[in-house]
């Protein structure tokens, strides 16, 4: 497979993982005064070309993984590869990696240009290719003709784009993106979602992004890896990851799902394990029961409290023999004063039903 870049071609193979890790730990503090394991012996390949996505809560071990493949951490045990190279002991600068943080972190005395040129110039590139290079990459993320402003004449979403141009100019292997949208207000927040995706497929650069943002790794990734305690909980496309959790964290974390425990399993399928349905699966009945049917579940309950949410409501049921759940419908309910308090039925699919391993 052959990759595009800034300056041309590179050259690469599917064959081995952009990204190794084998049995990777990271434990902080000492034992006189306790033991942190941060992350605790994750294993993962991340492909060639990739967007690949770290989600999970903060305390989760995704932020900690990321500094580890930069090297600004270095491993208690296990190993990192980069294209086959073990990199596990190697210093930040010895590694083909470039990270893009939260604070972009630009010099608020050079232009956008010089900026953006600043690696390539601690690298001894000579001044006209790297000014060369440098506008190149600028107008890649669509900003060559603010070249010679300073970051403080821009927006938010503006330096974003220019933290991305300085990182990809001196053509990383691997780019590293720690939260690198969280300071953006909603709106802004979506549109970069879309142009960072785009970025990285023209590229065919290997991006490895950390949120705690469900949303952005399910627009943007390839695959999503969910962190847990600092393991993995579940690796998989977004469609994998929110149709088919494999535990009960990842389909509470990864958007929302209603949990149904032992008892109702056993009642309904006579099967003695947790489920789970989403919202958006689940029909809500206002008046009478549905007619029998097969393949359907069914259960009564009482409407506790109604939730807009633009797009649709969020219904919110206690039911009889069963969990608190949500029920998401369209915004056409039933006229009248209120809903909250009234008699419902909720039925589902048995096939939309997702059972989870035991604990």
């Amino acid at each position: 497979m052959s990759q595009s870049t800034l300056s041309g071609l590179r050259e690469t193979t599917t064959d081995v993982p952009a990204i190794r890790l084998r049995n990777l730990t990271k434990t902080f503090g000492t034992r006189n005064f306790g033991e942190t394991k941060a992350v605790d012996g994750v294993d993962l390949d991340i492909r060639q070309g990739e967007f690949f996505s770290m989600l999970g809560p903060s305390g989760s071990g995704k932020t900690t993984v990321l500094r580890l493949i930069a090297g600004f951490e270095l491993p208690t045990s296990g190993t990192i590869e980069l294209e086959g190279a073990d990199v596990s002991g190697k210093a930040p600068f010895q590694r083909d990696v470039n990270t893009v943080f939260q604070d972009y972190a630009l010099f608020p005395h050079m232009s956008l240009v010089d900026n953006v040129a600043y690696g390539l110039r601690v690298r001894g590139m000579k001044k006209a290719e790297r000014r060369d290079r440098a506008v190149e990459s600028l107008e890649r993320v669509q900003l060559g003709k603010f070249m010679h402003r300073r970051p403080s004449q821009l927006s938010g979403g503006q330096r974003q784009r220019v933290a991305l141009a300085r990182a990809l100019v001196v053509e990383p292997k691997v780019l590293l993106l720690d939260e690198p949208l969280g300071a953006l207000d909603l709106k802004l927040r979506q549109q970069m979602q879309i142009e960072l995706k785009e970025l990285q497929r023209s590229l065919g650069i290997t991006f490895i992004f950390v949120t705690h943002d469900q949303e952005e790794a399910l627009t943007m990734s390839d695959r999503i890896g969910v962190f847990n305690n600092g393991k993995l909980a579940q690796i998989g496309t977004a469609h994998e990851i929110y149709q088919r959790p494999t535990g009960a964290f990842v389909a509470n974390f990864v958007g929302t799902s209603n949990l149904f425990g032992p008892e109702v399993a056993t009642a309904l399928y006579d099967r003695a394990s947790q489920f789970v349905v989403r919202p958006e699966r689940l029909s809500l009945h206002w008046n009478g029961t549905p007619g029998t049917l097969d393949g359907v579940s069914t259960l009564r309950g009482t409407v506790t409290s109604l939730v807009y949410v633009g797009h649709a409501t969020q219904v919110h049921v206690a039911l009889d023999a069963g969990p608190a759940i949500v029920v998401q419908v369209g915004n056409d309910l039933p006229a009248g004063e209120t809903l909250v308090g009234d008699t419902v039925t909720v039925s589902w699919a048995d096939a939309d039903a997702v059972w989870l391993p035991e604990a």
